[in-house]
């Protein structure tokens, strides 16, 4: 089944009846180019909220971008016209704003950030043979459905836990193999849970003992007594999976008991790769390690996003260049396909290079709907800045561990 929203019949009879007004003026003919209407699906309300805009932000950044470098030139220049959707933090609302989405038109559409979202949002958009490009969503269920029409630029579960315990397994052994004991602490969604199975999992195989693995609520208002069972079981680390305000509540009543473990080591947290945890809590993120996505800090146009990120006064996220580079991929399909066409746009993703992005990432090739090329990197926040550890090849900064004192 294909789609093609370029020209209604209507807008095919407007067109012809304007024609001697565009012959007589021919340089308003790129300047009319019909906009290529592209979905852009994030949770802007509910506990979500603050990821879904940082999303947002991304995705407004690089439309921008494209349209003021001429927008789709295979389409006669058409510009990128955004239709917002706000998935408004649950799976239900997310497929009703596809729904939406649609019924407007959409060539494709970017986002969802959480994996429930994703799930169900993807799930629905596959009914009309419409691309859905995930933009942060890590579960792997997400790309082995065998839906056709879903992509991750980004890595999963499985990538992303690997390079996780790779990374831990580095640090520890660099500094003379330290840490022995674990206690997990996880957010009981889909995202938290199936996190902590697998790393509970691969890290007993490689001689860590996990102590205690601890599940909390999402949201969640008070980490005290998940606090309290750190202090009791006294862990050499302590390795969180939660979203922005459970872990800075951990982190912050951690701090005042005075709990010290060796180290805190992240995997794809929420606050543990974010400036407003660092600068509203300086002292309670100091040192906190992350495996999560980052951009490569190399790059100088990372650089020039963060500046302009930051010049709206907004902190500098990963949201921002996983939606920019999200964008851009699928504006880059749609180049490709040279057609608003839904179908050919799918084939175009499903065959991308793309490699004008920001992200610390190998060449984009797509198996199932997953970039094998995507990988997560290690991140230290370290003199009041979050610096990139793992690996080498993208590193701008040496790894503080055991922490003292």
């Amino acid at each position: 089944m294909t789609h093609d929203f370029g020209l209604s019949r209507r807008n095919l009879i407007k067109t012809g009846a304007a024609g001697a007004a565009l012959l007589s003026a021919p340089g308003l003919v790129r300047a009319q180019a019909a906009p290529v209407k592209l979905g852009i699906l994030q949770p802007v309300t509910g506990n979500l909220a603050q990821d879904g805009e940082y999303g947002r932000i991304g995705a407004e950044l690089a439309i921008k971008e494209i349209n003021d470098a001429g927008g789709i030139k295979s389409l006669g220049g058409a510009k990128i016209e955004m239709v917002f959707g706000d998935a408004r933090s649950n799976p239900e609302a997310g497929t009703q704003e596809v729904e939406k989405m649609h019924a407007e038109g959409v060539a494709a559409i970017v986002g969802g950030f959480a994996s429930p979202i994703c799930l169900a949002a993807s799930q629905a958009a596959a009914r009309y043979d419409l691309a859905y490009v995930v933009d942060v969503g890590v579960s792997d269920a997400i790309v082995s459905r065998g839906l056709k029409n879903t992509f991750r630029f980004g890595p999963g579960f499985g990538t992303c836990t690997r390079v996780a315990i790779e990374n831990l397994v580095k640090l520890n052994d660099a500094a003379g193999k330290p840490a022995r004991t674990v206690v997990l602490v996880h957010e009981d969604g889909l995202f938290g849970s199936g996190l902590a199975k697998l790393m509970n999992e691969r890290l007993s195989a490689l001689g860590f003992q996990i102590l205690e693995t601890i599940a909390h609520p999402t949201p969640a208002r008070d980490m005290s007594n998940v606090a309290l069972r750190i202090r009791a079981l006294n862990p050499d680390l302590v390795i969180p999976s939660s979203y922005y305000g459970e872990f800075v509540l951990l982190a912050r009543t951690m701090q005042q008991q005075r709990i010290r473990p060796k180290g805190v080591y992240a995997v794809l947290n929420g606050a543990a790769s974010n400036f407003r945890f660092l600068r509203e809590f300086p002292d309670a993120a100091n040192n906190v390690m992350d495996c999560n996505h980052w951009a490569d800090p190399r790059k100088p146009k990372t650089a020039e996003l963060r500046r302009q990120v930051e010049a709206m006064g907004r902190f500098w996220l990963y949201n921002v260049p996983l939606n920019y580079s999200a964008v851009r991929l699928t504006a880059d399909a749609i180049e490709r396909a040279a057609s608003r066409d839904r179908t050919k746009i799918i084939e175009a993703l499903a065959a991308s290079t793309f490699s004008d992005h920001i992200m610390p990432y190998g060449p984009t090739k797509f198996e199932n709907g997953q970039n094998t090329g995507a990988s997560p990197v290690n991140t230290q926040i370290q003199g009041g800045d979050i610096k990139v550890i793992f690996p080498d090849a993208f590193a701008d900064a040496k790894p503080v561990f055991p922490v003292t004192g």
